[in-house]
């Protein structure tokens, strides 16, 4: 959270036709790369899991006991907080910067219309989940890799999406700046909560889907003419 907001922050005082000088390309490796380092380094610890949206489409898909639903998302929207406290603090010391001119790198989706901007919220955290549920499957012959394929996910999600919705796809990361910032951000918070939940549910049913029809077992021609010979 503070490493991709910083990001926007640090050089995004000035702005060419609306885009933040450091690039979309920049701001979605600064997202992309940070999840792949903490994916692959906290796995082992607690599931490298920092979004209220992976951890319910965990739980929905029986893969994250329902115990700690709560205690990590709590955890995910603190940390989130903290983490905008700390860049709020570090940029006031920026001359020229304000929070109101230049915020902490909130979410919003400025003119799109509404609909569009759940659409498009609902479907990419939809793919980030189900990326999530699949490379950490313990059947995935990957595994060494999950964290570099969820990081990657989350690279093309940000530059397939920030210049609509902002790209949350993560509640608690649209929470976080909101706080401080208000305004727009917190009138439009509701989307950057909902829109990614229903996608972590969808990715879940889907995921769920496929794993059944995966560990169906087959029937082979043998077993079919055996069947239909008995019943003759």
């Amino acid at each position: 959270m503070f490493l991709g907001t910083s990001a926007v922050v640090a050089f995004g005082g000035t702005f060419a036709n609306g885009v933040p000088t450091v690039g979309y390309l920049g701001i979605a490796l600064a997202f992309g790369l940070t999840l792949m380092v903490l994916a692959s380094t906290l796995g082992p610890v607690s599931g490298g899991n920092f979004n209220p949206a992976v951890i319910i489409g965990l739980v929905a898909a029986r893969r994250h006991p329902v115990r700690d639903l709560v205690p990590y998302i709590v955890s995910q929207i603190v940390g989130a907080i903290l983490a905008s406290g700390l860049l709020y603090l570090i940029a006031s010391g920026k001359p020229g910067w304000t929070l109101a001119g230049n915020g902490l790198g909130q979410n919003s989706y400025g003119t799109l219309a509404l609909a569009s901007a759940l659409a498009v919220e609902t479907v990419l955290t939809f793919v980030l989940v189900f990326v999530v549920l699949s490379v950490t499957n313990k059947s995935y012959p990957y595994t060494a890799f999950g964290g570099l394929a969820i990081g990657v996910a989350l690279l093309a999600i940000h530059l397939a999406d920030i210049g609509w919705s902002g790209s949350g796809v993560n509640p608690a990361r649209s929470i976080g700046p909101a706080v401080f910032v208000g305004g727009t951000a917190l009138s439009q918070l509701w989307v950057f909560i909902v829109a990614p939940i229903v996608g972590g549910l969808i990715a879940a049913a889907v995921y769920v889907g496929l794993r059944l029809i995966q560990e169906a077992p087959a029937t082979s021609e043998e077993e079919v003419t055996s069947v239909a010979t008995s019943r003759a």
